[in-house]
């Protein structure tokens, strides 16, 4: 049995897998990828869209550009029976981008390729045993690789959850959907509607030729690959017709299931995006939440390894990520309840539909589904504390640029937009990248409006802050020591 090493393993090379290995690469982490798939091509569109957070983290690594002219940008907010505007939303990317996961995936492979991740292609992890120093996992019940750490970013089914023996629990499914690519000899109406259980329509694909839907089955199905007779008969329930449904080149079910793992951490083995939590799609937030997974865990894995930082870093991976997706589970169980088509979700529908457009609730509900509204609890301070740093147009020495440009190596950034320049970073001058510079605008975030801008903020790797100056250093030290180390020399 041949065996060969890595720092750290992820297993599936979907969009959070190489989002992951993106972020480890650029820390100077040994990574690499076991993905199933012989190519990286994608059955099917899958998930169809990039929201503002997700954008924003994109750009944060200087990539964003990458997708931002394969799609198309929509500026409203889908909420059950009504289109919410979302363009006031206070990001440079304030709008979600159409653009479907084959793309999304290419987009995340080519920079990966970049950074010389390898790839153990057309290899699925197939079991793995840990002890105190590391990792031993088996591809395929023959290879051996050895890593310090294994993370699973392997789907709703993971093998390496189930292997790690981290609880799922949740909510059982109501309602089974197909989703479908297909051709139809009859013209079929275009749209949502509503049905007794749930939503279901059909919409052209863009090479204007075939046709793409969703549609509820009439009982609950779980597990096994739909065929065509199912198809026909779903169709048939929701339409009185199958239209002609032919040459179906993709056809998948999902369930409204509502799961999450109780642990996202388990010693040596890590889980992320899928792997750690599954819902309906209703919303469109897997993908993008996986990615905001990534990107939080990425940074805190690296230090660890490269022994800047304990290994009780990685414990706020799952204080942090693990709310969020509890939020999202009952977001996606609100929205489908919503949309289902009896006559009392008819009503409380409608009635929520005059709700939402009002300000205020229009403002909350778009930056939740956008991800921009992400409050990690850090204490007591100013509001920005916790939340992402807004990608603010400065003035350093060198001219102008952005927040945004100061990350794209993923180091962090101690932000001093003062006049009084005696911030103190001795000790940890090698990990963090301080920049003076000027801002002449105001701050505003998401939900909260505009807030007095700090005098100095001390951004982690993943955007957020972890530290906000008011003209005084007080508590700079130790948001330093807790996020970045101990200091040199100590």
């Amino acid at each position: 049995m041949q065996i060969s090493g890595h720092e750290v393993i992820i297993a599936g090379g979907g969009p959070t897998g190489l989002m992951l290995a993106g972020e480890l690469a650029l820390a100077g982490v040994d990574v690499a990828i076991v993905e199933k798939r012989l190519s990286r091509d994608v059955e099917g569109s899958r998930a169809g869209g990039l929201h503002p957070r997700a954008i924003e983290l994109l750009d944060q690594r200087g990539i964003a550009g990458r997708f931002a002219l394969q799609g198309k940008k929509h500026y409203v907010v889908p909420f059950p029976g009504v289109m919410l505007n979302g363009a006031d939303r206070p990001s440079r990317h304030n709008y979600t981008l159409a653009i479907w996961q084959a793309e999304i995936e290419k987009g995340l492979a080519g920079w990966v390729c970049e950074l010389a991740v390898p790839t153990y292609r057309g290899r699925e992890v197939t079991d793995f045993s840990e002890d105190d120093n590391g990792v031993d996992i088996v591809l395929d019940n023959e290879r051996m690789l050895r890593a310090q750490f294994l993370v699973g970013c392997d789907g709703g089914r993971s093998l390496v959850r189930k292997k790690a023996g981290i609880a799922f629990p949740g909510w059982d499914a109501d309602i089974s959907y197909l989703i479908f690519e297909a051709d139809m000899s009859d013209q079929p109406p275009s749209g949502f509607r509503h049905g007794e259980k749930g939503i279901y329509a059909i919409g052209p694909h863009e090479d204007g030729k075939r046709f793409r839907g969703v549609v509820t089955e009439e009982r609950l199905m779980s597990g096994g690959k739909p065929g065509h007779d199912e198809l026909h008969r779903a169709l048939v329930a929701a339409y009185d017709t199958d239209f002609g449904v032919h040459n179906v080149t993709w056809l998948s079910r999902f369930t409204d299931a509502a799961r999450q793992a109780d642990a996202y951490r388990k010693g040596r083995i890590l889980l992320a995006g899928d792997a750690a939590h599954v819902h309906s799609p209703a919303g469109g937030q897997g993908l993008n939440t996986g990615l905001q997974d990534a990107v939080n865990l990425g940074w805190k894995l690296a230090q660890v390894i490269k022994g800047i930082s304990p290994d009780s870093l990685l414990d706020t991976y799952h204080d942090e990520r693990h709310p969020v997706g509890a939020a999202l589970l009952k977001h996606t169980l609100a929205i489908t309840a919503l949309n289902r088509g009896d006559a009392r979700t008819t009503a409380l529908r409608e009635m929520m539909a005059e709700v939402m457009p009002m300000d205020e609730p229009r403002k909350w509900y778009t930056a939740l589904m956008s991800g921009l509204d992400v409050h990690y609890d850090l204490g007591e301070g100013h509001p920005l504390l916790g939340r992402r740093v807004p990608d603010l147009d400065i003035t350093t020495g060198g001219g102008p640029t952005t927040v945004f440009t100061l990350l794209h190596d993923a180091r962090p950034v101690l932000l001093n937009l003062s006049t009084s320049g005696d911030l103190d970073i001795t000790g940890w001058g090698d990990r963090i990248k301080q920049v003076d510079a000027t801002f002449e605008g105001v701050m505003k975030l998401p939900v909260i409006g505009v807030v007095e801008t700090p005098s100095a903020i001390l951004i982690r790797p993943d955007g957020h802050a972890a530290w906000t100056g008011a003209g005084q250093t007080n508590g700079l030290s130790a948001a330093l020591e807790a996020w970045f180390g101990p200091p040199l020399g100590r």
